[in-house]
């Protein structure tokens, strides 16, 4: 379950309604090719990206144990965040296979959100992900009007923190992470806001 960020933003009424609604009515063409929202009639296809311990395994937020009827729930979950205003979960789709998933839980009180996600295995350690990271951290900002994004990553994840790093978050220490299933994962935390990313040094 991922949590708001430590730092609390103050928000009016009319920026959360204005975030909420560029939620609902996010383009996702806008993102790049291939990006679909998550929906039951991709879940087979989606399980068969997450069956990969190698691609699930690190991820908290994702639901445990990874089978068609737990990947089903969790569109579901997520489709109705949507019409909250508070989630997007992204499919990067290819020739009718799904090749990566970017979920943004987003708090339109605090105007913030978090990105999370994953590649094929055959697509980690290549640079793809670094710089798909990249890409829609600035797509968040730009298109969902939230001026802060928080990141976490588990403590032994070295890869995702030296990425997250490099691309010039701060860390603020650690914080625990609410696995699906309610256990606790301790887990280094980042922040950024978006006039940090903009005078960023690429």
């Amino acid at each position: 379950m991922a949590a708001p960020p430590k730092t609390v933003l103050h928000v009016s009424a009319e920026e959360e309604q204005a975030i909420r609604e560029a939620v609902r009515t996010a383009d996702l063409t806008t993102l790049g090719t291939g990006r679909a929202l998550a929906t039951e009639a991709l879940a087979e296809a989606t399980l068969d990206l997450l069956a990969d311990p190698a691609v699930s395994e690190p991820i908290y937020a994702l639901p445990k144990p990874v089978t068609l009827a737990s990947v089903k729930a969790w569109i579901r979950e997520c489709e109705d965040a949507r019409t909250r205003g508070e989630c997007l979960l992204i499919l990067n789709t290819h020739d009718g296979h799904v090749m990566g998933y970017s979920k943004i839980t987003v708090w339109p009180d605090r105007s913030a959100a978090e990105l999370g996600g994953a590649l094929r295995a055959s697509l980690q350690s290549a640079g793809a992900g670094g710089a798909g990271a990249a890409h829609t951290i600035g797509w968040i900002f730009a298109a969902l009007g939230v001026r802060m994004i928080c990141l976490t990553a588990a403590l032994d994840n070295v890869r995702s923190a030296k990425l997250i790093d490099r691309m010039g978050f701060r860390r603020m220490g650690e914080r625990d992470a609410i696995r699906a299933d309610g256990t606790i994962r301790r887990s280094l935390y980042w922040e950024m806001t978006a006039d940090e990313w903009c005078t960023r040094k690429p």
